[in-house]
């Protein structure tokens, strides 16, 4: 009688092959924001080593976030026609060569040019990183720490890349901020290929629109260079209200695009959830006050306190911890047992008790006294983010996880562009105004800051409020499980 060996034991279980995948999602994701926050403090030393005008200056800022805000879309619905693993090995490594060529370069045109591709190339690989999660994680319990996890690294990487940053500007030079990718994007390339499932994708014909393509990555490059120009022309000025304009008209003929189109690029029943369309007008809120939020408490402290790039990035800290403490140490199990509906509502509370009490943000502020209370409560975006990341792809089957992944995040980083460029304005403007009547700088910048976050704590209350009328029930689901996280 023949007796067959017993087959040799996977090397790798299901759940740490998962875990591992998940590791190389949250790394990409890290990667993305870090670059996104350490670059504002090493501006100064590369204005000073390559001589950037004042203006183009912003460019190192605005390259990435045009690239990058732009393609989002694009990006997500190609991963779901040509498969969404190759879409984010093809972002990394775009990515990581851009990051290279920004180390290196020596003018500012090289420069403005490489963060233009990395914007690119980040776009590439976070369009899909959500879509491939919601397809590893199905169990309700499981999605909802893996989502909580990937916000982690998005709520708090910010915070961390403004210590980071600092710290490699001051000990060493501003190229080392992105030197520092290198090994990043090399490791997660190659964990990448072993660790995320292969994927063939829907196929170019099942949404190969071309036209559809063109008109909203130009709508989307037209309406991101209106909004990162506000400032230097206003919000009411003929450039900013005729790009603006231009933007919607393209965005529009888009829409009416994906209505005739035989195969469009984002058929419009994605639309129809109501958690979807819920979750992303509400980002587009939430986002818009939140992001203005750390980049006017950074100012603040660094025009009106003195701090310099390695102290505040240090006295926002607390704010990265107790966010991350919150994201996985309690925002799952508290999505599992009373929805993400719930938690949603109590994060954005407590984000309204942050920018209500930076609206009494006085001069000479006692960081113990006046700003430590504001970075704990910072622990509601911990709450609120995992919840509306998984309401924002509930709605999505898996066809389209991809295109409901480039979704989110398009309307994050248009948040973030309006929020910036709309609350910064109106500090700006209030600040002026506050000299004029014969403030001293340090009154005129804390009172035009003031009238920032009395805006933000408004655009906070108006998220809250369509979190309560919009979301207002779950997607429905096959079982009472699904229903109770969803």
């Amino acid at each position: 009688m023949r007796t067959h060996a017993p087959a040799p034991a996977p090397t790798h279980s299901p759940s740490r092959s998962r875990s591992l995948a998940l590791a190389v999602l949250a790394s990409a994701m890290l990667m993305t924001v870090l670059d996104g926050s350490i670059v504002t403090v090493a501006m100064p030393a590369m204005q000073a080593s390559l001589g950037f005008t004042p203006a183009g200056l912003s460019w190192v800022v605005n390259a990435y976030l045009i690239a990058f805000g732009a393609l989002l879309l694009l990006a997500g619905r190609l991963g779901d026609l040509i498969g969404r693993r190759r879409m984010f090995l093809a972002g990394t490594a775009v990515f990581t060569g851009a990051s290279l060529l920004a180390a290196v370069a020596a003018s500012p045109g090289l420069l403005i040019a490489a963060r233009f591709l990395q914007g690119a190339g980040s776009a590439m690989s976070s369009a899909v990183g959500l879509g491939i999660l919601v397809t590893l994680f199905t169990e309700p319990r499981e999605r909802a720490r893996a989502i909580a996890v990937f916000s982690f690294t998005g709520a708090a990487g910010a915070s961390l890349g403004q210590v980071l940053g600092g710290l490699l500007t001051d000990a060493l030079s501003w190229h080392w901020i992105f030197f520092i990718n290198l090994p990043i994007g090399a490791a997660t390339l190659a964990l990448a290929v072993r660790a995320l499932p292969a994927d063939r994708g829907l196929g170019l014909r099942a949404g190969a629109d071309a036209l559809g393509a063109l008109l909203v990555t130009a709508g989307l490059t037209t309406g991101i260079y209106a909004v990162v120009r506000i400032e230097e022309h206003g919000a009411a000025s003929v450039h900013t209200l005729g790009l603006g304009a231009l933007s919607l008209a393209l965005l529009a003929g888009f829409l009416v695009r994906q209505r005739r189109a035989a195969t469009p690029l984002m058929p419009l029943r994605i639309l129809r959830s109501r958690a979807v369309a819920g979750a992303n007008l509400v980002q587009l809120l939430m986002v818009a006050a939140l992001f203005a939020f750390q980049i006017l408490v950074a100012l603040y402290l660094q025009q009106v306190r003195g701090y310099d790039a390695t102290a505040t990035g240090l006295a926002m800290l607390p704010a990265a911890l107790v966010i991350g403490a919150v994201s996985l140490g309690g925002a799952a199990r508290l999505i599992a047992r009373f929805g993400e509906r719930a938690v949603l509502l109590t994060g954005i509370t407590l984000l309204i008790g942050v920018l209500g009490l930076l609206t009494r943000l006085p001069v000479h502020a006692s960081y113990a006294v006046d700003l430590l209370p504001v970075m704990l409560l910072a622990a509601g975006f911990g709450l609120a983010l995992p919840a509306l990341t998984a309401l924002g792809m509930s709605g999505a089957d898996e066809a389209d996880a991809g295109l409901a992944s480039g979704l989110f995040n398009t309307t994050q980083q248009i948040g973030m562009a309006l929020g910036v460029a709309v609350l910064s304005t109106l500090a700006a403007a209030r600040t002026e105004a506050l000299e004029a009547a014969g403030r001293s700088a340090a009154e005129a910048l804390t009172g035009g800051y003031r009238l920032a976050f009395a805006v933000g704590t408004g655009l906070l209350v108006a998220a809250l409020a369509v979190a309560v009328t919009v979301l207002r029930t779950p997607e429905k689901a096959a079982n009472p499980e699904v229903a109770m996280a969803a």
